[in-house]
């Protein structure tokens, strides 16, 4: 700020001088740090709005002082204060000191103090400025400074800023990582080019964010980072994440009404963790579902109606339809070529429970290399994905509209009796290795009670 050419006590001037001096004290007042001046003499020259708020004294009771000594500072500290503030006026740049005034009331405030020298015309200190404010504001505002930086350093979650047009405008290192990208490299971006899957859920919070704030609780939110390279926190591209988040909206406090700046988005990755707890829960279920079906099957006198109904109880939560299909002849090894003839199966249009085909069924006309055929041959599970067809079903016999199968042979007593099928439609997942090992759970069960039927019925 450019000193005023004259430095002695506010007064109202006439003319081009009196304009300069109005608009010098309504710069001074309306700015939020309180601000004094005293011109070489010691003699208090300018005092604003905030420096009466901070200590009680108007600009007419404080401007034309002989310095600060028994009103706004303890004579037995005068000295040492006023040495230090005047000897601004030999300083190089600014100088910090802490002192503590009085208030006019009488109390004490501890106040961080920063002066600077005034030159006037010729070069030569002609005064000294000084900006205060009181040491518990200034540190809540080097901790929250401090807090930003922390935040936006090597912290051990994501922190990634919003704009209100939600494209990225601040982020941590973490951030970046878990985007697969450079902190600079994805400022101003549009999440749709960062996101892969869960794009549409992210916008969703942050506009409801802006709107309305922050959720009462953090949410998790399931997304798959685009790109490729080195991936955060060993994620591949495209790998479905799970981000625990929290969101903070931020609003300027300049304006009389809020204004959104944008959301702060914090999240950590706590992908292990659900897909654990996904994978415990499958696992309690499953068994469940198991112990289940061994007490109903207890109780079936067919043993073609137990293993429909073992069919049964593992369709829960599992896939969408089952087939069953057997040999002509139990062997331990299967000949080709494979006839297999259809045992039970469930309804062919919805899902519902499983039934026998009557009369002991038909063959079925598989094409070699069918997946049901396959896992005859091997003796094992094979599974199958859709290449998205429309006859991809229909063409294997299986209902249309079918994209994940699952087939696993029937082994009992060191023999193969055939093979059951498991069938999803395009709302499920692919059938995994965890899916293979439940359905050979599952064909032992089905393959005793097949044996049991054939020794019955011989």
């Amino acid at each position: 700020m450019t000193a005023p050419h004259h430095f002695g006590p506010a007064r109202h001037e006439a003319g081009a001088d009196g304009e300069d001096h109005d608009l010098l004290v309504a710069l001074l007042d309306g700015m939020d740090a309180a601000l004094c001046a005293f011109d070489a003499e010691g003699t208090v020259t300018h005092w604003n709005r905030e420096a009466e708020r901070i200590l009680g004294w108007t600009a007419e009771e404080a401007v034309g002082r002989p310095g600060l000594a028994g009103w706004a500072v303890r004579e037995a500290d005068a000295p040492e204060v006023t040495a230090r503030l005047l000897g601004a006026m030999q300083a190089q740049g600014r100088q910090v000191d802490e002192f503590a005034l009085l208030t006019k009331e009488g109390g004490r405030v501890l106040v961080r103090v920063q002066s600077s020298a005034v030159p006037g015309a010729d070069g030569s200190p002609a005064g000294v400025y000084c900006a205060f404010s009181e040491v518990h504001t200034q540190i809540d505002l080097e901790r929250s400074v401090a807090l930003s930086e922390a935040l936006f350093g090597d912290a051990s979650w994501g922190v990634l800023l919003v704009d209100a047009d939600l494209r990225p405008a601040l982020a941590n290192a973490h951030a970046a990582r878990a985007l697969r990208t450079s902190r600079s490299a994805l400022l101003g971006r549009p999440l749709g080019d960062l996101l892969e899957q869960g794009l549409e859920d992210v916008e969703s919070a942050l506009q409801h964010v802006l709107a309305s704030g922050a959720p009462p609780a953090p949410t998790e939110l399931w997304v798959s980072v685009k790109g490729a390279g080195e991936g955060g926190e060993g994620a591949g591209a495209g790998e479905r994440r799970c981000w625990r988040s929290g969101f903070l909206r931020l609003s300027t406090p300049l304006v009389e009404e809020p204004v959104p700046l944008g959301v702060a988005w914090l999240f950590l990755d706590v992908t292990k963790a659900r897909l654990a707890e996904q994978e415990s829960a499958r696992l309690r279920f499953r068994g469940s579902q198991l112990h289940r079906a061994g007490r109903a099957v207890a109780e079936c006198e067919d043993p073609m109606e137990a293993a429909a109904l073992y069919m049964d109880f593992a369709l829960a939560g599992f896939a969408d339809h089952a087939l069953i299909d057997l040999l002509p002849e139990p062997a331990s090894v299967p000949q080709r070529p494979i006839r297999l003839l259809r045992a039970a199966a469930t309804p062919t249009g919805v899902s519902g429970p499983g039934a026998s085909v009557p009369g002991g069924g038909l063959p079925v006309p598989y094409l070699d290399g069918h997946p049901a055929v396959q896992a005859v041959e091997r003796c094992g599970s094979v599974r199958a994905v859709s290449d998205r067809t429309r006859d991809w079903g229909p063409v294997r016999k299986w209902p249309a509209g079918t994209q994940h199968a699952l087939a696993t042979a029937l082994r009992s007593r060191g023999r193969t009796v055939g093979v059951v099928t498991f069938l999803r439609g395009p709302s499920r997942r692919p059938f995994d290795r965890a899916d293979a090992t439940y359905a050979e759970d599952i064909a032992t069960r089905v393959a005793a009670s097949i044996d049991l039927a054939a020794a019955v019925g011989g």
